[in-house]
């Protein structure tokens, strides 16, 4: 890979030296965004909890809950990040972020009178439509409110609002679906958006006003970055991609346990459950699943796993960072040896007791990575560039992570039952209306299909590790290059390139997605979606070169 070379001229101004607004307004405003970007993952992450509800009301297959919660809300919210981005990059982001707000907690409170597949999976898409302005402006707003030496810290403290996003929407969720039904859960869920989005237009600072002039000059300049400018300095960053295929692959992995633990637990130890839930003074009503309880369960592991590893491994990338820049890669490598062997376990035990507990583990292993990771790519470019590259990163991390992880687990599973389900003249679509023996055979297959899939999936973990560990190879000198621009801009045919397959993968999957509308789906409808995917990627990229030519001009 060429190395990013220096021109008269081309180097971008240095980020300012000083914060442009006091340190009690950087502590609200990281406590806000922290609120903002909560809401955001308890709207995002509540069909997880209520899905087995949703897939027995409106009698849907493993396949099809895994696209809801995957593909159809992840290639909207990735595809829309980049230009989202953008417009954060140039103007005023506290309207990008209120705008983005109302817009998915409108789509949310859609989702509670969605009567067939067909509305949910429209509402949920339109919940990414919402979604994509909020962490690429979040995470450009805070790294102009925190100097380079706190960014990490302030970013993973932001990325808490995953955990206890997770941890309400499981909690909030499987209660509120127990006891009034999962379209009142999504009802309850969108509501403090609404709020947020008010306090956030009113309260919210854009930091570059407040700059000095000389530090409103550089910003002003640095703004002129042209876009295939851009897209070539990242090529030319190989931490950059590191670092994103990293978190996608990890991504994978927990956000497809994260919408099939539930169903994981109620299909394979209901009883279990149901008797724990009784020694706490939760048991269900007889004849129901105690899903107010596990969702309750899992939400806290997730919660305070993952905040308290999201928080542990911004502060140690800080502290280790300061010392050598290879160690933002430090936690994310190390923590996996860990976590692997304890899922092992917790998904093979009867003791529910021993099994929640256990999960808090590899719950904190899912939040080590996104301190350092977050925190190092915002120290890998420009100013001008910080909201671009997190959504370039987030376009990677969330269209492998959160469009291929519940995406795919959903078909291995179902996949995983048709193999048990051999000889008895039953599949997972016959088993939609099973009743009798005939259910109870597929109960069988389900649970058994399930747990086949969550010890399946962990073999994508080492690959995560491989790459943060290539990644400690490259980083010392791309941050010491961060202000660096390459002497050419990137061509329009080799982002087009680039953009087709970046396209093309997730066209297929959201294809193969749709085709479940059809009664009869076309055949090979997946390569109709490869196709159309990589050309919307190709007329993307000859958008975004022609941009770039009238910026410049």
């Amino acid at each position: 890979m060429a190395d990013i070379v220096l021109e008269p001229g081309a180097a971008a101004p240095s980020a300012p030296r000083f914060a442009p607004v006091s340190a009690s307004y950087g502590r609200y405003a990281l406590t806000l965004l922290v609120a903002i970007y909560t809401v955001n993952f308890l709207d995002r992450q509540i069909i997880t909890t209520i899905g087995e509800s949703i897939k027995n009301d409106l009698h849907l297959t493993d396949t099809q809950m895994g696209a809801l919660g995957g593909i159809f809300f992840a290639a909207v919210y990735t595809i829309l990040g980049i230009p989202i981005a953008r417009i954060a990059d140039k103007s005023n982001r506290p309207w990008v972020m209120t705008i983005s707000l109302a817009l998915w907690s409108g789509f949310t409170v859609m989702s509670a009178f969605a009567k067939n597949y067909a509305v949910l999976a429209i509402s949920r898409a339109g919940v990414g439509i919402g979604e994509a302005g909020c962490s690429p402006t979040a995470h450009s707003l805070l790294a102009d409110y925190f100097p380079q030496e706190k960014r990490a810290t302030a970013l993973a403290i932001y990325s808490m609002g995953i955990s206890i996003g997770t941890l309400l929407g499981m909690a909030i969720g499987g209660i509120v679906a127990e006891h009034y039904g999962w379209r009142t859960a999504f009802l309850v869920a969108g509501a403090p958006g609404l709020a947020f989005a008010v306090l956030a237009i009113f309260t919210l600072r854009e930091p570059r006003s407040q700059l000095s002039r000389d530090a409103q000059a550089a910003a002003n300049a640095s703004s002129h970055i042209p876009l295939l400018m851009v897209f070539s300095a990242l090529e030319m960053r190989p931490t950059f991609w590191l670092f994103a295929l990293g978190g996608a692959l990890t991504s994978f992995v927990s956000y497809a346990h994260g919408q099939f633990f539930t169903p994981f637990f109620l299909r394979n130890h209901a009883h279990e459950l149901t008797v724990l839930a009784g020694q706490f003074g939760m048991a269900p009503a007889p004849g129901k699943p105690p899903l107010g309880f596990i969702s309750l369960a899992l939400g806290l592991g997730a919660g305070i796993g993952g905040a308290f590893g999201s928080w542990l491994g911004g502060a140690l990338a800080d502290r280790w960072g300061a010392k050598d820049v290879r160690n933002y890669a430090l936690f994310p490598l190390l923590v996996p040896f860990v976590s692997i062997p304890v899922l092992w376990y917790a998904a093979g035990t009867d003791n529910m007791m021993l099994a929640l507990i256990l999960l808090l583990i590899p719950n904190i292993g899912v939040g080590a990575w996104w301190g350092p990771v977050y925190g190092g790519v915002q120290s890998l470019v420009p100013p001008a560039m910080r909201a671009l590259s997190a959504a370039v990163l987030l376009f990677v991390i969330n269209m492998i992570g959160l469009g291929g992880g519940p995406t795919a687990f959903g078909m291995m599973t179902d996949a995983m039952t048709n193999r048990g389900l051999i000889g008895s003249g039953l599949d997972v679509q016959a088993c939609k209306a099973a009743v009798g023996a005939a259910k109870a055979t597929c109960a069988a297959a389900s649970a058994h299909g399930i747990k086949v899939t969550v010890y399946l999936s962990t073999a994508i973990i080492p690959l995560a590790m491989i790459c943060f560990f290539l990644s400690r190879r490259t980083i010392g000198r791309d941050v010491a290059n961060a202000d660096a621009l390459p002497a050419k801009a990137m061509s329009t045919r080799r982002l087009a390139g680039y953009l087709f397959v970046a396209g093309a993968l997730p066209g297929a999957a959201l294809a193969n997605a749709s085709s479940m509308f059809f009664k009869s789906p076309p055949p090979l409808f997946y390569l109709d979606g490869l196709v159309a995917g990589g050309a919307v990627g190709v007329i993307l990229a000859v958008m975004i070169a022609a941009a770039g030519r009238r910026a410049e001009a």
